[in-house]
């Protein structure tokens, strides 16, 4: 097995940067087979969130493609070696680069895997259906004004299914503690019924398999899946589903169907229901005979709260003044939250620094913790015309060149994950577009940053660091 996973690893190698390859796969070693799970031993806890979040699904990917017809595990398991921080902060720029070479053509195809993910039983497996995430629970979620209705409805819902709040709709910008409440609900259910059939997807999922059940004259057996089959409904994102006419024909009649059981219905979406472009009135009007609630954007208490949580959660030491210095900068959302305590733990394991507040302010490029960094969707757009030597209304435009479009989605990420704004306002603020063009070119831009693509990752880097962030 230590073979399979060497081959594995010089296969993610030739296709991943050199950067991401030698910063979060090649501290991580081979630790043994337990019962048909592979064990490995990364330097911190940091080190499973991320790769689970980013390398997971290649890493399976590319040892199935090594392995052949040679049996393999069927999960992993994540161990804490202390012994490994020691490598992560080794310095190797004498060591020559390695030669990168083509993927395979399955590692090629290889799509983002949540934390759940198993290795399967071959080749041919198809993937398992998303789980729910270990870490998502009411326990670890941190509750402020911003979100109080939220979170008291969705105890509630996992308290008495199918009864007062049922369907339940949670809104919000991205980063804000949806899909952690939509989690913690299914937990709930589990540890109650361990049991219980819960189907958790996102409405892409959702789109995706009622396509291939078309396709492949399987609707029976959709049906039985989604209808006869599902004691709880969780679905993240159903503003996905707007514009496409024959998937919500389903989705409506898959809710009525579970509606009519008493089964618990959960839906998450970036917007409030009747603000979802595209969305057949049918369907808003189920969505809003229930329970909405929305989330918002945490306040400084709340945020410091979050980054206390999330320290005690990985067991680290986070100064208070650490935490009111992050929380006072960062003001988005909890995912960038965590996200830059994530950056600074692992700028002090690297570089052998205490977690302190000069670190931090280090790792933000600031000066002071009171200075003003919000940043607007039109700092994003200034930013990234000027780094393309392009003009805002360029943009804005309806132009198709590959010149344009690229810059223009680019922005359109950045503007999606450091300003929080929704699909429809960015639509909006790049000259009103669809807001499903923007989900487009937003996942486009984030598979191209998951392969580690260079140009991509270069000039987030470039727009980033111009826009202080």
């Amino acid at each position: 097995m230590q073979d399979l996973w060497d081959r594995a690893l010089d296969d993610l190698r030739g296709r991943l940067s050199p950067e991401s390859f030698e910063t979060w796969l090649e501290p991580v070693r081979y630790g043994g087979l337990e019962d048909d799970v592979m064990i490995l031993r990364i330097p911190n806890k940091f080190f499973a969130d991320w790769i689970q979040s980013h390398y997971l699904a290649p890493m399976l990917d590319a040892m199935r493609e090594q392995a052949g017809t040679e049996p393999i595990p069927r999960t992993v398991k994540w161990e804490v070696d202390e012994t490994l921080r020691d490598h992560v902060r080794a310095v190797r720029a004498s060591e020559p680069p390695k030669p990168r070479r083509a993927p395979s053509a399955r590692a090629a195809r290889a799509v983002r895997a949540e934390p759940s993910a198993t290795l399967g039983d071959g080749p041919s497996s198809p993937p398992p259906p998303p789980d729910l995430k270990p870490q998502y629970t009411f326990d670890s979620f941190v509750v402020g004004p911003s979100n109080q209705l939220a979170h008291a409805a969705s105890v509630a819902a996992a308290a008495e299914p199918g009864t007062r709040f049922n369907p339940l709709f949670i809104y919000g910008g991205a980063g804000l503690g949806k899909t952690h409440l939509v989690n913690a609900i299914g937990h709930t259910l589990r540890q109650r019924d361990p049991n219980v059939r819960i189907r958790y997807v996102s409405a892409e999922q959702f789109t995706n398999e009622f396509i291939s059940a078309l396709q492949n004259n399987a609707m029976n057996e959709f049906h039985q899946r989604y209808r006869n089959e599902c004691d709880a409904l969780l679905m993240d994102d159903v503003q996905f589903l707007a514009t496409r006419v024959q998937t919500q024909e389903a989705f409506f009649h898959t809710f009525n169907a579970l509606y009519h059981l008493d089964t618990q219905i959960v839906v998450t979406s970036d917007v409030f229901p009747s603000q979802i472009d595209g969305l057949e009135e049918r369907l808003v009007s189920r969505f809003q005979s229930g329970m909405v609630a929305d989330v918002q954007a945490p306040e400084l208490d709340t945020r410091v709260a979050i980054l206390q949580k999330k320290a005690e959660l990985e067991g680290l030491d986070l100064p208070a003044d650490v935490a009111l210095f992050i929380a006072e900068q960062v003001r988005t959302n909890v995912r960038d939250l965590e996200g830059m305590l994530l950056r600074i733990t692992m700028k002090a394991d690297l570089l052998g620094r205490p977690l302190d507040l000069d670190l931090a302010r280090d790792s933000l490029h600031v000066v002071s913790p009171t200075q003003d960094t919000a940043t607007t969707v039109e700092d994003v757009q200034r930013a990234v015309a000027a780094y393309f030597s392009l003009r805002v209304s360029d943009l804005k435009s309806g132009k198709r060149q590959r010149t344009v479009t690229f810059p223009r989605q680019l922005a359109m990420y950045l503007a999606r994950q450091r300003v929080g704004s929704s699909y429809p306002e960015l639509g909006e603020r790049f000259g009103g577009k669809d807001h499903t063009t923007v989900m487009s070119a937003c996942r486009k831009i984030s598979k191209l940053v998951e392969r580690g693509d260079e140009k991509t990752v270069d000039a987030l880097r470039a727009v980033e660091l111009k826009l202080g962030l």
